[in-house]
């Protein structure tokens, strides 16, 4: 029994981050996971920026309405879950998440949670557990599931090289220099094929 594990940003849908940093016009929220691989150093980071610019999850939320997934990720996330199950694993928050899920057919997303004040200050935040994505995969193996997972980022590289199978998808070329035997991919019909190969 085969479950595929997918990054959301940079997979399904753009950065909210990079989307959040040209509307706001704060290149410093540019910086995301394929940039840092400290993700507790890059949220601390970011979220003093929010105060420091009077910033809010209201905000946040408001690009995210803005935001459409990729073009053919919805296709690709239906034709996927017709063959296997799928789970989105991600660093993204469930407040920043809904409306996305919303537009790709409400997939199931694993992800963390924000702390906010009563007037939209986001004052910190709650991961699911440490390493989540590693974690899941694991305790999804420990039940009697063979992964495959795929994404873009430092994040998603131990959920990646745990797995049966692991795919970088649309990736920086740095890391698929640093992970040459992790089969790279950029179009969606190139990491369909790979997948069905593997659940066959």
């Amino acid at each position: 029994m085969y479950i595929t594990c997918l990054d959301m940003e940079g997979v399904l849908v753009p950065e909210i981050w990079i989307a959040f940093a040209e509307e706001s016009g704060i290149p410093e929220l540019k910086r995301t996971t394929r940039d840092e691989p400290d993700y507790d150093k890059l949220m601390k980071e970011r979220l003093g920026i929010l105060k420091k610019h009077g910033l809010g999850l209201k905000e946040i939320q408001d690009t995210i309405a803005k935001i459409d997934p990729m073009p053919g990720a919805k296709e690709f996330l239906d034709e996927l879950r017709s063959m296997c199950q799928v789970i989105i694993l991600s660093d993204t928050f469930e407040e920043f998440a809904k409306p996305l899920m919303e537009k790709l057919g409400w997939p199931t997303i694993f992800c963390n949670s924000l702390e906010v004040a009563p007037n939209g200050e986001i004052t910190g935040y709650k991961m699911r557990c440490e390493k989540s994505k590693l974690t899941t995969v694991k305790a999804l193996q420990s039940i009697g599931y063979e992964t495959i997972a795929s994404g873009d980022s430092f994040n998603d590289l131990g959920m990646i090289l745990a797995s049966k199978a692991g795919f970088l998808f649309k990736s920086t070329e740095q890391i698929k220099k640093d992970y040459p035997e992790l089969p790279a991919f950029e179009e969606y019909s190139e990491l369909l094929e790979a997948i069905k190969k593997v659940i066959q």
